[in-house]
């Protein structure tokens, strides 16, 4: 991958495909007057599975590389104990491996050379004495409210919130300083977040940074960010082919409708930029289709915009949608996952920070013996077989005792 120098590139580069950029007049003093490559960094909480929407910033990763960036990946374990406590620090731990050999693996696999990329795992600064008394600082100037608004659209909301969400942000805050970068790179739902550490840390002394904000891609249901949280709406990225094709086979794709269709997000935000980086030119874009010929034959796309064209007038069926865009996603699988299956370090990480839940097994009763000392213990519950002689009467008195009995 070849490396532009010119600042106007670089900046349109790093720039490339964002919803929105604050302050980028920062990232252009550091490419024209300051001449040296920007130092951006983009965080990440091990939580849940890394899904296919981690595409999206891996793609920016290789923008920023691309435009002579010094990129830090930070696998914020920290944060990830502190979202609602989903893990225990050990497990947390081993998540964070299985994420930097997730991203590494990624990157790889759309021919990124990744020498270049810097992984620093949060406990490794966060528990210091200096990091510690600027979360107090902040503390002493972020009320309440401001901390839990800025952590909204990041740290699960509930009615009764634990101090950790408020600590949250101000940590990712706090990162832009103790990791030494100039911007901070994320999703716009970090919006919140970049605004509150902008507004703060000059505060404490530290000097405002730029903040660059990927948009957020449709899931595979109707509406809604693909999320690790919810199974339905992503893809894994360790994933078997058929659970792939199933999954996109059942995802929400209406006919016509193109807007917040996670299918055509995925080849806007995905397919296409990958394409562009594997070719090293703009516009390159392809996709073929194996449709059936009582259905027309296969298809294929060279535009994006000549397949939204035709899925919005009917031309192109959700069907077909469907099952061309399950296929590069098994493609795109392909390498990681065989990588995976070659790594036992890969593999270990993921048994160890996902370990899988065994079902409870039913615990069958045993019929309590309740000795020979219980009211009633001796009597028996039907009544006592009788003779072929026995009387009438002697039959009653019968019938009688075990119906009281």
């Amino acid at each position: 991958m070849s490396v532009t120098t010119d600042p106007t590139e670089q900046y349109n580069l790093i720039t490339k495909g964002l919803q929105e950029t604050l302050n980028g007049a920062i990232i252009k003093d550091v490419l024209e007057n300051q001449k040296r490559p920007l130092k951006v960094y983009w965080g990440t909480a091990p939580t849940g599975k890394p899904h296919c929407g981690y595409f999206v910033p891996m793609i920016k990763l290789a923008h920023f590389l691309k435009a002579g960036c010094e990129v830090t990946v930070l696998l914020a374990d920290l944060h990830a104990f502190l979202d609602n406590m989903k893990a225990t620090l050990e497990v947390v731990q081993y998540r964070a491996k299985y994420y930097e050999l997730i991203v590494k693996s990624i990157l790889k696999s759309i021919n990124v050379p990744i020498e270049k990329l810097k992984f620093v795992v949060g406990s490794s600064y966060q528990l210091s004495a200096e990091y510690t008394m600027d979360i107090f600082k902040l503390s002493n100037i972020v009320s309440q409210n401001g901390a839990k608004r800025a952590g909204a659209d990041v740290v699960k909301q509930v009615d009764n919130p634990l101090l950790s969400g408020l600590i949250y942000p101000l940590m990712q805050a706090l990162d832009e300083e103790h990791l030494g970068v100039d911007a901070q790179f994320g999703g716009v739902d970090q919006r919140k977040i970049f605004v509150l550490a902008e507004e703060n840390l000059p505060s404490i002394g530290y000097k405002k940074r730029a903040h660059l904000m990927n948009p957020m891609v449709p899931g595979l249901g109707q509406g809604g960010k693909m999320s690790a949280s919810d199974p339905n709406s992503k893809i894994d990225i360790i994933e078997e082919p058929k659970i792939v094709r199933k999954k996109v086979n059942s995802a929400y794709c209406a006919p016509g409708e193109v807007k917040d269709n996670g299918l055509l997000a995925f080849l806007e935000h995905v397919v296409a930029p990958i394409q562009e980086l594997k070719a090293e030119k703009e516009g390159v874009f392809k996709l073929d289709i194996d449709r059936p010929e009582k259905y027309g034959g296969p298809i294929s796309y060279t535009s994006l915009d000549e397949l939204k064209a035709d899925f919005e007038s009917g031309k192109l069926s959700p069907v077909d949608l469907k099952s061309g865009v399950a296929d590069r996603i098994v493609e795109l699988l392909a390498p990681i996952k065989a990588e995976f299956e070659a790594n036992p370090e890969f593999q270990a990480a993921q048994a160890n920070g996902y370990p899988v839940e065994q079902p409870k097994q039913k615990v069958k009763k045993e019929k309590k013996n309740k000795g020979s000392k219980y009211p009633g213990a001796g009597k028996s519950s039907s009544p006592a077989p009788l003779s072929a002689d026995a009387t009438v009467e002697q039959t009653a008195d019968a019938l009688k005792e075990a119906a009281i009995n």
